[in-house]
C-alpha cells in the first residue's frame, strides 16, 4: 500500500484507538471491544495499551524497508485529561515525544553537518574551541576529543548526579580542579584513562553541545534546528518553549504509576497514573532556568543534548530513510556517505574480560559516534538482541527516561530500520523483567511484533 495511503488510512484507527484506551485507564463504565477485522500487528501493539496486568498508556511504530516505509500507527493517549486538565487526547504517529537518548543520535547527525562544513574536527582537543583546558585530572596530558566524546570514552562520569546546570553556570566551574562546582571530581571516573574504557555518560553530550556553540556562535536549541531540523522538514526541537502553539498542543505527556518519597520509588498498580514530564496542558513550556543571562559557549547541558529533543515517531521516520539512503533527503545531499559510514563505524567493542567498558546486562556492546551498534547478542534478561530469535543487527540508538522507551535502528544491510515508542509503564519494570535482552519487557514484545509483522522474510 502507498505510503500516504497506510497513514491516512490508519489515523482514522488511531482516533477510536485512543477512546478506547482512555476509557481502560480511568475506568469508563463499558470500554470499547477491540475491533474484530483489526490487522495482527495492530491487535498486538494495541493489546499492550490494554493489558489489564501490565498496561501502558501509548504505543507507537513505525517500520521501514528496502529504504520505504511500510507500517506507522499509534495506539493509546498522548494525554489522560481529568478535572482542570481538558480532555483525553489519542496519539498519532505524529505525536511529539520527549525520547531521551535518541536525542544523541540526532546531535551526532549535527556534529557530521559541522564536520563537513570545516568547523569542528573529530581528533581535535576540544579544549581548543572550548577555549579552556579540558582534562582528566589523573590524566593531564591526554587530550579529549569529539570522537572520545561521542563513542563514550572521555573519563568524564555522571557521578555527580548531575549532568545539566542552569545557566547561570558553567561547564568549566564544573570540570576543572579550581572550579567552584569541582565536587572533588565526582564527574571524572576514578583511574580511567580517555580513549581506552567506554562507560555511557550523559554529560559527554553536554560538552559536545559546548564545542557545538563555541564552533558557531549560536544556541544549541537553535544550531540543532538549523542544522538538522529544519533542512530535513522535522518537527519540534530541544526547547518547547520556542514551539509553535501547535506543536506545544502535540507533546505527549509521560506518565508511571510511580511516585516519589524523597529517595524511594514507590509503584503503585493500582493507584492513579503520575505525570512524569511533559504536562503542557495547563500551562505551556517554561523557557530553561536562568536562560536570560545565559552566555553562548559556556554550557550546552542547559539544552538537554542529551535526552530532551521532542519529535515524533514519523519525523524519526524521515530521519531514518536519510541514513538509510546514504545521505540523500528527497534526491539532495544531506550529509556525504562518508559521514554516515562514520557515524555508525565501530569505534569501540567490549572484550571478554571486560576491562575496557561496562555496561549492565550487556546491554551495550559496541559503539559508533553517537550510536549504539546492535550485536544481536541475547541471554536470560541480558544483551543487546533487539527482535525475538534474534536476525536484526545494525545501529541506532535506544531511549529511557520518565516512563519513555524508545528504540531507532538501522539494519543497513536491508536498507530497512524500526521506530518503537512505549510510553506509561503502569507496574515497576523489575516485576515484569525481559526474557532474551537487556531491554523492557514491553519493549521485547511491541519491537518483535512490528519486526515479525513488517520485515522478517520468510525462509528461502
Amino acid at each position: 500500500m502507498p505510503r500516504r495511503a497506510r497513514l491516512d488510512l490508519s489515523l482514522i484507527g488511531r482516533r477510536a484507538f485512543g477512546v478506547t484506551l482512555a476509557c481502560s485507564l480511568i475506568a469508563c463504565a463499558t470500554p470499547e471491544p477491540m475491533p474484530p477485522d483489526l490487522p495482527a500487528l495492530d491487535r498486538e501493539l494495541l493489546a499492550l495499551t490494554t493489558d489489564s496486568q501490565h498496561p501502558v498508556v501509548a504505543v507507537a511504530a513505525l517500520a521501514i524497508r528496502d529504504g520505504q516505509v511500510v507500517y506507522a500507527n499509534a495506539f493509546g493517549v498522548r494525554h489522560l485529561g481529568g478535572p482542570g486538565a481538558g480532555a483525553v487526547l489519542p496519539v498519532t504517529d505524529r505525536t511529539l515525544y520527549r525520547v531521551a537518548s535518541i536525542s544523541k543520535l540526532v546531535v551526532a547527525v549535527g556534529v557530521m553537518r559541522l564536520l563537513e562544513q570545516g568547523r569542528v574536527d573529530l581528533d581535535e582537543d576540544v579544549s581548543v574551541k572550548l577555549g579552556w583546558a579540558l582534562r582528566h585530572p589523573q590524566f593531564p596530558t591526554v587530550p579529549i576529543t569529539l570522537r572520545l566524546l561521542l563513542s563514550h570514552r572521555s573519563g568524564l562520569s555522571d557521578g555527580g548526579e548531575r549532568y545539566f546546570f542552569d545557566g547561570s553556570t558553567a561547564l568549566q566551574d564544573v570540570l576543572q580542579p579550581q572550579g567552584r562546582l569541582y565536587r572533588n571530581g565526582l564527574n571524572w571516573q576514578r583511574d580511567r584513562a580517555p580513549g581506552h574504557h567506554f562507560e555511557y555518560v550523559n554529560l559527554n553530550f553536554g560538552v559536545i553541545a559546548t564545542v557545538m556553540e563555541r564552533a558557531t556562535g549560536e544556541r544549541f536549541d537553535r544550531l540543532m534546528q538549523r542544522l538538522v531540523l529544519h533542512p530535513l522538514g522535522l518537527r519540534g526541537g530541544f526547547e518547547p518553549a520556542d514551539f509553535a502553539a501547535a506543536d506545544q498542543a502535540d507533546i505527549a505527556t509521560l506518565y508511571r504509576k510511580r511516585r516519589t518519597e524523597g529517595e524511594r520509588e514507590i509503584w503503585d498498580p493500582a493507584g492513579p497514573w503520575v505525570v512524569q514530564a511533559d504536562d503542557f496542558r495547563q500551562q505551556p513550556p517554561a523557557q530553561p532556568a536562568g536562560l536570560a543571562n545565559y552566555v553562548i559557549g559556556s554550557n550546552g547541558t542547559l539544552f538537554g543534548p542529551q535526552g530532551r529533543l521532542r519529535i515524533s515517531v514519523h519525523d524519526l521516520g524521515v530521519l531514518m530513510q536519510m541514513l538509510i539512503d546514504q545521505g540523500r533527503h528527497r534526491g539532495q545531499a544531506f550529509l556525504q556517505p562518508r559521514s554516515v559510514a562514520l557515524l555508525a563505524g565501530e569505534q569501540w567493542r567490549m572484550n571478554v574480560g571486560r576491562s575496557n567498558g561496562e555496561a549492565a546486562r550487556d546491554w551495550a556492546l559496541s559503539w559508533g559516534l553517537g550510536v549504539q551498534r546492535f550485536t544481536d547478542h541475547s541471554g536470560a534478561g541480558r544483551g543487546d538482541r533487539l527482535v525475538e530469535g534474534g536476525g536484526f543487527s545494525g545501529w541506532g540508538h535506544t531511549g529511557d527516561a520518565y516512563g519513555l522507551m524508545g528504540l531507532f535502528a538501522i539494519d543497513p544491510q536491508r536498507r530497512s530500520g524500526l521506530v518503537v515508542i512505549v510510553a506509561g509503564p503502569g507496574v515497576d519494570p523489575a516485576s515484569y523483567p525481559s526474557r532474551w535482552s537487556a531491554l523492557y519487557r514491553w519493549q521485547e514484545i511491541a519491537i518483535s511484533a512490528v519486526y515479525r509483522h513488517t520485515l522478517q522474510r520468510p525462509p528461502p
